[in-house]
């Protein structure tokens, strides 16, 4: 993990405790959280993440207009936006990224961001073939106009997420996908590419052509890939790291010492932990069946248990927040009606009910609510079920090929309205993952986006996600997160946390407040004591 400190170079500015090894560069193909916050560093999009609230705010685009109908916006991009090898961004280039984003070959799983686009569903799937009926026009190099099917109020935070990005044309047509093997890396954002070393970190180097170099303070930040918690907190309880960011990092019998740490610091974030059901393999084909295992949850249990981190347990996908809506409760805890449903889908008591998988990635919270999850179901509906852990590239895969029975998952919203939430399930969404496809639950969704009436689009979303939680469930959730991040504020700022629900951190906002040398601290046990290598450290 600390490898490259025997390697002589120089010790990064920031360095964060990351979670999973990443996956890839590619903004357009990326699902991860792990994966984001490396990528958010390395490319931008018309807007950026604001670090006080999550809104969209002015990046490569400095303005923009807005039609009086909501439906057509003018983006007026930099001229001093550049790649990092010193070339100009153009409005050209917003216009090939999105239509490769929208390109069915390339296989992003968040090309439904687009939709919202006009014909930007229609030439993802094929209906509109020529890529030029897209409604992003390039009216000159730093000029970029817009139109939408619907208007669309929270474009703007679109507009920052990763699957918005611009990317390099020339380095993509010339190289393919293997366009991400290039060094020098070509970025669009803050950050250039030093080095990505599997099991070692990702190293970014602030890139002296972004249009807001002056204000990045930072020159090196490394991202450190960790799946182990208690390895984790001793990494950076002996000052190896200065921000551990994933709560999953956290040791969950620590959870209760750590919470009362000056450095651990709870927010909200629109996040919710949830189970999928694979809705093509029997039994999980009968929605009694579902309903009866969702039924047969103790949600309660689980947070005070095993997350113990202030989470909520959760009925409903979407967390609370969310503008101008009111989410619809779902199942609640009853094992009484769970045995009818099973028993009226022709499994009294368990009987012939298959064996089946849980499938969950790597991190201790997931594998102890596998466990639970595992308990609850045998003493309350007699079935059997094995558990089965894969490493997060395979996890993902076997999500997106529906290679399993019931698996854990959890969405973060990518901006604060249902939809980020709900249009996930729609049935050609490369997010759905359940094989689940409801003609109903589609219209409902396709209504509310075009209705202009904030409660009449609020009545919309509440029937569509009242037969995903309720009524059909694909999936069932089981509590809201809560974040945690470990960092001293004496010595950091710019990580805004308190009213930023979308939960996304530009690096390039972080700066540093003051020196500070840090006594190195190791945990064992629970317990915090002084290192015993006589070492001091220093954040500099």
């Amino acid at each position: 993990m600390l490898s490259g400190c025997t390697r002589r170079e120089p010790k990064a500015d920031l360095r964060i405790l990351n979670g999973p090894e990443i996956q890839s560069l590619d903004p357009h193909i990326i699902t991860g959280q792990a994966d984001m916050r490396v990528v958010l560093s390395l490319f931008e999009g018309l807007t950026r993440f604001s670090p006080l609230n999550g809104d969209g705010i002015p990046a490569i685009a400095e303005r923009w207009d807005i039609s009086p109908n909501g439906k057509t916006y003018i983006f007026h991009l930099r001229t001093n936006a550049a790649w990092s090898t010193g070339d100009p961004i153009t409005a050209e280039d917003f216009v090939f990224s999105w239509r490769r984003a929208l390109d069915a070959r390339t296989g992003g799983d968040y090309a439904a961001l687009l939709f919202y686009i006009k014909n930007g569903e229609e030439f993802n799937t094929g209906k509109i073939k020529d890529p030029s009926e897209l409604g992003a026009k390039a009216l000159d190099a730093h000029t970029l106009r817009v139109e939408l099917k619907n208007p669309t109020p929270f474009l703007l935070e679109l507009c920052a997420s990763p699957a918005l990005a611009v990317v390099p044309k020339p380095a993509i047509e010339r190289y393919g996908d293997k366009w991400v093997q290039l060094r020098p890396f070509p970025c669009s954002g803050a950050y250039t590419l030093e080095f990505w070393r599997l099991n070692d970190r990702a190293r970014v180097r602030k890139n002296p052509h972004y249009w807001d170099a002056t204000n990045t303070e930072l020159e090196l930040v490394d991202f450190i890939p960790c799946d182990s918690a208690n390895t984790a907190i001793n990494i950076y309880a002996t000052g190896h790291a200065d921000v551990l960011w994933d709560k999953n990092l956290l040791p969950t019998d620590l959870l209760d010492v750590l919470r009362r740490r000056p450095d651990c610091h709870s927010y909200d974030y629109l996040g919710t932990y949830f189970i999928r059901f694979n809705v093509t393999r029997k039994p999980f084909t009968d929605p009694r069946v579902r309903k009866a295992l969702a039924l047969a949850v103790d949600k309660e249990r689980i947070v005070k248990r095993i997350t113990r981190g202030g989470e909520k347990s959760a009925s409903h996908l979407t967390p609370d927040g969310m503008a101008n809506y009111q989410p619809p409760d779902g199942l609640g805890y009853d094992p009484d009606a769970a045995r009818r449903l099973l028993r009226d889908a022709g499994y009294p008591n368990g009987k012939d009910f298959p064996r089946f998988q849980f499938l969950f990635n790597p991190g201790p919270a997931n594998q102890q609510i596998g466990v639970e999850l595992q308990a609850m179901w045998r003493t309350e509906l007699g079935l059997e079920m094995d558990l089965r852990q894969a490493e997060q590239k395979v996890f993902f895969d076997d999500q997106s090929k529906l290679n399993y029975d019931v698996c854990r998952s959890s969405w973060i919203g990518d901006y604060k309205d249902p939809n980020t939430f709900l249009d996930i399930f729609i049935s050609n969404s490369g997010n759905n993952r359940t094989g689940w496809a409801s003609p109903s639950y589609d219209a409902l969704i396709a209504q509310a986006n075009a209705e202009p009436n904030a409660a009449k689009r609020a009545k919309l979303l509440e029937q569509a996600e009242i037969l995903l939680v309720r009524d059909d469930l694909p999936i069932f959730p089981l509590y809201f997160y809560s974040g945690l991040v470990l960092f001293d504020t004496n010595h950091w700022d710019g990580i805004g946390l308190q009213g930023n629900l979308v939960d996304q951190h530009n690096v390039n906002f972080i700066k540093r407040k003051k020196s500070v040398v840090r006594r190195p601290l190791s945990v064992v046990h629970g317990v915090e004591r002084p290192a015993d290598d006589g070492q001091r450290t220093t954040d500099n």
